[in-house]
């Protein structure tokens, strides 16, 4: 069986793309996708916490699985080498597009693969370091770091602010004033109001 494989990290992406260049790259070479599997998941969970875990399982002699490129199996080196290695021991090949590499049980295919995998972890390693360094600079200039404050805490502030609102309020200070004084939108200091009897 041929098996396509599209994999996105999060419901913001879409995998249309990757089936889209997988279904093209199967028409210009006159192959028919048996079977699809489509997930969305990020490649640092675990495998057997994917769809792609189970398809593994079930892999037989023979069997193709094509995907856009190898970063799709994984990002970790050590995982990406688990799955093909699966894939030798099963007689079962492995094609990335973009790489264009074809997985089989020579020396070149599984040299290629440590290569392939290696530069994806070095990819995310270097990543992760920028957006380390950019963070750590954005710190030190003063910038405050982080969400703003949801809903939540926004309440628990006017909470402990209840007696200086109460005050206001006595003073005819206007729900907009208070609200500018107290950084809050107009619907969480109602909200808090109507829950305060006592106000």
């Amino acid at each position: 069986m041929i098996y396509g494989y599209c994999r996105v990290s999060t419901a913001h992406q879409n995998e249309a793309n990757q089936r889209f260049v997988i279904e093209k790259f199967a028409r210009a070479n006159n192959i028919s996708i048996d079977s699809w599997l489509q997930e969305t998941i990020s490649s640092s969970k675990k495998l057997s916490e994917r769809k792609l875990g189970e398809l593994l399982k079930k892999l037989q002699s023979g069997d193709i699985l094509i995907t856009t490129e190898i970063s799709r199996l994984g990002r970790s080196l050590l995982e990406v080498m688990g799955i093909l290695q699966t894939c030798l021991e099963k007689n079962c090949q492995v094609w990335t597009l973009k790489e264009n590499f074809r997985l089989g049980a020579d020396i070149q295919s599984k040299v290629l693969a440590f290569a392939f995998s290696l530069t994806a972890e070095l990819s995310k390693t270097l990543l992760q370091e920028r957006v380390r360094e950019s963070l750590a600079r954005m710190k030190a200039s003063g910038k405050k770091l982080g969400r703003p404050l949801g809903a939540r805490s926004r309440s628990l502030k006017l909470s402990k602010n209840k007696l200086k609102i109460a005050e206001l309020m006595s003073q005819g200070v206007s729900k907009n004033e208070i609200c500018r004084i107290m950084k809050v939108d107009k619907r969480t200091l109602y909200t808090f109001i109507n829950e305060q009897p006592a106000i």
